[in-house]
């Protein structure tokens, strides 16, 4: 019944969306994780981390919920510590979300990191890494935020290299969707027209399925979230809409949990970082 009457308000836009049955369980099991100190985890009874604590804000923000003991959440965010780029964007945009300014106290080490060029350059990276382009989005989003200066001329030469012959991107010749999202909102923030990147658009295409979702590489299965969110948001990206909303919309649904949260797949446990991946899916094609 659930389901049921999740599509019915999907089909009537985002409003409707963070009305519905459906959004009402995600946000409460968003808020069921936050732990005492403000922050928040996917895992009950674990300590708060970063990552979680802005993916669990993103996803209230998206579905219209206030922000529960949003002072603790800017205490602990402030008084964390920090020892990654990647913690330092996900801390950044969470203050963003709670109305905070994120401040200079991280501008020092971006500077650094943009003057070193040591956020790209490098395509060898650790498995848990999702793309050879992650710290590059990452260093670029944090100095949109704290207003620093990139060479962005640089940076787009640099991207561009790893674009392939399929038109997608990827490293040492291999193009996957997850590679080619963050190649596409990386040259987007730099203010280029990635619209024109028209055979992109095309091996993206590849990856989407009429049953609904998107695979990591053409000629692939099965779907999983992760690869439907870059598919969408690319897509999104480039001005384009998905084919197939309605069966993507179900794939989406098979893959909530009793709690209200999202895995990757029908099988699996839900997390944060793919009920978020779920929420934006949901809303992006609710408006189409």
């Amino acid at each position: 019944m659930l389901r049921e009457a999740g599509r019915s308000d999907l089909g009537l836009g985002k409003k409707r969306f963070a009305d519905s049955l459906i959004a009402r369980k995600i946000i409460d099991y968003v808020v069921d994780r936050q732990n005492d100190d403000g922050g928040y985890t996917f895992c009950q009874g674990a300590e708060s981390n970063a990552q979680d604590t802005y993916y669990g804000l993103a996803i209230l923000e998206m579905l219209g919920s206030s922000f529960p003991h949003v002072e603790r959440t800017v205490t602990w965010l402030r008084e964390l510590d920090l020892g990654s780029i990647y913690s330092y964007n996900y801390v950044s945009k969470a203050l963003v979300l709670c109305g905070e300014n994120p401040g200079n106290c991280h501008k020092e080490c971006i500077v650094s990191a943009i003057r070193s060029g040591r956020y790209f350059g490098d395509v060898d990276v650790y498995v848990e890494v999702s793309s050879e382009f992650t710290l590059t989005l990452s260093v670029l989003e944090l100095a949109k935020m704290l207003n620093i200066e990139v060479d962005g001329g640089r940076v787009e030469r640099w991207l561009l290299e790893y674009r392939n012959e399929d038109c997608g991107f990827g490293a040492h010749g291999y193009s996957n969707v997850i590679s080619t999202y963050y190649a596409v909102a990386s040259l987007n923030l730099l203010k280029n027209d990635v619209t024109g990147l028209r055979e992109t658009e095309g091996f993206v295409r590849e990856c989407e399925k009429p049953f609904g979702g998107f695979t990591v590489i053409p000629r692939s299965a099965p779907p999983y979230m992760e690869h439907t969110y870059y598919g969408v948001m690319t897509l999104d990206l480039l001005g384009e809409n998905c084919r197939f909303p309605s069966q993507t919309i179900d794939f989406v649904l098979k893959c909530q949990r009793d709690n209200g949260g999202f895995a990757r797949s029908d099988l699996g446990i839900s997390t944060f970082e793919n009920t978020f991946h779920a929420v934006s899916i949901m809303q992006r094609l609710a408006s189409t």
